[in-house]
């Protein structure tokens, strides 16, 4: 289905296979184009679905946010707000917690690490029971790392981003604290597009605000928020516009999403108004 001539936009994209929907808070999914049920590495696109399952350990209980975790002085916050001084991929310290935005996949695999032993359930199982399971995202799994290795399809993605803008599984004001800058003014390179000042993230959701460039589009309200993954792959929500936008690929993060995403997004928007 596509009721929107701006989702089919993504069959000039250079890519093998290309797809994408756009959904409404309350779920009414208002276009798709391509093949949606088909499954694609979300690389990191991940974090959003990991973050959304710590946040419901910290409602259960399991987890305090201001708890420590990660290098010394760090903590849950820290660590899903990528300021807990881990470097990107490795897991040395390369500063002090809450001096700068690090983006920091090994951040992400020891948050994974502190909820398995904090719920006593290993991190993939933990996230299939507390998210996945509940919306339905049958088609969804953690196959390794909590920072990257998900597998997902636009269908799943479009449930859990109806989940984000009008929440069930978590209470509303959880959900408003993860979409709010965390650490604000704190500065730090958005991978793919450099040093951004301030390098605004709430938790496991980056904050588009004023960053330029950025993979969003020019018309995407400052409140956007959301992640894009090295595979290709992105899932923004705008929540002045009242809808998200979920698109996967199979070919790597490159200049060719720098130029596709941003018109894409605008047309969407556009279309929508």
């Amino acid at each position: 289905m596509s009721s929107l001539t701006s989702l089919a936009s993504i069959a000039t994209w250079p890519v093998p296979t290309a797809a994408a929907g756009v959904v409404r808070a309350d779920g009414t999914v208002l276009g798709t184009h391509g093949p949606v049920g088909r499954r694609f590495p979300l690389a990191s696109v991940t974090k959003p679905l990991a973050a959304y399952a710590v946040l419901v350990a910290y409602e259960e209980g399991a987890v305090e946010l201001d708890e420590p975790a990660g290098p010394p002085g760090s903590t849950v916050r820290h660590l899903l707000a990528h300021t807990s001084g881990l470097a990107f991929d490795e897991h040395r310290v390369t500063a002090p917690p809450g001096d700068r935005r690090l983006y920091s996949n090994a951040g992400f695999e020891q948050l994974g690490d502190h909820l398995a032993k904090a719920t006593d359930i290993p991190f993939a199982e933990y996230l299939r029971q507390a998210v996945l399971e509940p919306l339905g995202m049958a088609d969804t799994s953690l196959e390794g790392s909590p920072a990257k290795d998900a597998v997902s399809t636009v269908e799943d993605l479009l449930r859990f981003a109806a989940e984000v803008q009008a929440p069930r599984l978590l209470d509303p004001h959880t959900v408003a604290q993860a979409m709010t800058v965390q650490y604000p003014g704190t500065k730090g390179v958005l991978p793919g597009y450099g040093h951004q000042n301030p390098n605004d993230w709430g938790l496991g959701f980056e904050i588009r605000d004023g960053k330029s460039p950025h993979w969003t589009g020019a018309g995407s309200s400052p409140r956007t928020f959301g992640h894009f993954g090295q595979s290709g792959t992105f899932l923004w929500i705008d929540p002045d516009a009242g809808l998200a936008t979920v698109a996967l690929t199979d070919r790597a993060f490159g200049p060719w999403a720098a130029e596709a995403w941003p018109p894409f997004t605008d047309a969407v928007l556009a279309e929508l108004r």
